[in-house]
C-alpha cells in the first residue's frame, strides 16, 4: 500500500463501540482542519459491535501541527469511547529480527528491506546460536549472540534480560521472530508486547513441533504458514496473515518443508509490511487488516 501523496501523512487507527455517524464525525475532524484524506477504510464487527477504522490524511496544509494532533483528537475520541493510535508515515520503525539456525526468513526480510519493500531499519539481529553471523556481516547488520540461559530460582530467563537491554539500546519498535525456536516468557511480553512470529503451519492446525511431519502423516492436500502477534498462549496470538499451497501424494516430507519455507517467507513479509504501514487493528484475539 502506498500513499497517494509524496509528502508525509498522519494515520489514525480507531476502535470503538459502533454508533451512528462515526465515519462522518471522524472525517469532519480532518476536514474542519483543512486536511485532505488520502485513504479511509472502516469495518463493523457485528459479532462484537465494534467499529474499526483506518484514516490517513496529508500533513501538508493541515491546520494542526503534528505534535498537536493527538491532543486535538482526544476530545472526540473520549466522546465516542475510542481506543486509538496515531502514526506518521515518515517515521521509520526500527525492527529487531530474532533467529535460531534457519536463514530463509531472515535473508528474505533483509533483501526486501534493501529493495525498499519494507520501510524500516534493521539495527540488530539476535540469535540463540552463532550460525547466522556471517549472513548479517555480509549486509553490515549487527549480530548479537544471546544464548538461552534459565534462572534456576524461577525468575525471569537470564537471556531475556539481555535481550530487553539490547532492544532498549537500539531503540527497537518491533521484534520479528524469523524462525526463532524459543518461547518468550509472559514477563518479556509484558515488557515488550510488539512481537510478530511466523509459524510453519496453517494455524490452528498442526501447532507445536514437527508440523510438516504431522501434515504428511495425515495426508493433507494443502499446507500453510501463519504470521501472528505473540501472546502468552503458544501459537495462539492474533493472526495477521496466512497462505496455503497445494501438495500431492507424491510430495515427501522434504518437499513439504521446501514448499513451506517459500510460504513462510511471503507470509511473514506481508505481515511485517502490514504492521509497518499501520494497517492492522487488533480486537480481542482477532485482527482486521486494511488493504
Amino acid at each position: 500500500m502506498s500513499s497517494a501523496t509524496e509528502g508525509p501523512t498522519a494515520i489514525l487507527l480507531i476502535r470503538c463501540p459502533d454508533q451512528h455517524g462515526l465515519v462522518a464525525r471522524t472525517a469532519q475532524f480532518v476536514a474542519e482542519r483543512n486536511g485532505n484524506v488520502v485513504h479511509a477504510d472502516h469495518h463493523i464487527d457485528r459479532a462484537t459491535g465494534l467499529f474499526l477504522m483506518r484514516m490517513e490524511w496529508e500533513l501538508a496544509g493541515f491546520d494542526v501541527e503534528r505534535d498537536g494532533i493527538a491532543a486535538a483528537f482526544a476530545p472526540l475520541a473520549e466522546r465516542i469511547g475510542a481506543t486509538w493510535r496515531l502514526h506518521f508515515s515518515d517515521v521509520v520503525r526500527r525492527v529487531a529480527i530474532w533467529v535460531t539456525k534457519q536463514d530463509h526468513c531472515l535473508g528474505d526480510l533483509i533483501l526486501r528491506r534493501r529493495a525498499g519493500e519494507l520501510r524500516c531499519e534493521i539495527p540488530v539481529v539476535m540469535s540463540n546460536h552463532d550460525t547466522l553471523r556471517d549472513l548479517c556481516d555480509r549486509f553490515d547488520i549487527e549480530f548479537q549472540h544471546v544464548p538461552v540461559e534459565r534462572d534456576d530460582r524461577g525468575g525471569a530467563p537470564v537471556h531475556e534480560t539481555r535481550q530487553l537491554a539490547l532492544l532498549r539500546e537500539h531503540s527497537v519498535d518491533l521484534v520479528v521472530l524469523a524462525k526463532y525456536m524459543q518461547v518468550l516468557s509472559p514477563a518479556f511480553l509484558r515488557a515488550f508486547p510488539d512481537v510478530i512470529n511466523i509459524h510453519h503451519s496453517f494455524l490452528p492446525a498442526f501447532a507445536g513441533a514437527g508440523p510438516y511431519l504431522q501434515a504428511h502423516q495425515r495426508g493433507v492436500k494443502i499446507i500453510g504458514a501463519t504470521a501472528h502477534y505473540v501472546t502468552d498462549d503458544l501459537d495462539a496470538g492474533p493472526i495477521i496473515e496466512q497462505d496455503t499451497v497445494r501438495i500431492s501424494h507424491r510430495d515427501s516430507v522434504d518437499d513439504l518443508i521446501r514448499k513451506g519455507k517459500d510460504l513462510e517467507r511471503v507470509v511473514l513479509a506481508r505481515a511485517v509490511r502490514a504492521h509497518l504501514e499501520d494497517r492492522v487493528l487488533v480486537h480481542g484475539n482477532r485482527t482486521s487488516v486494511f488493504d
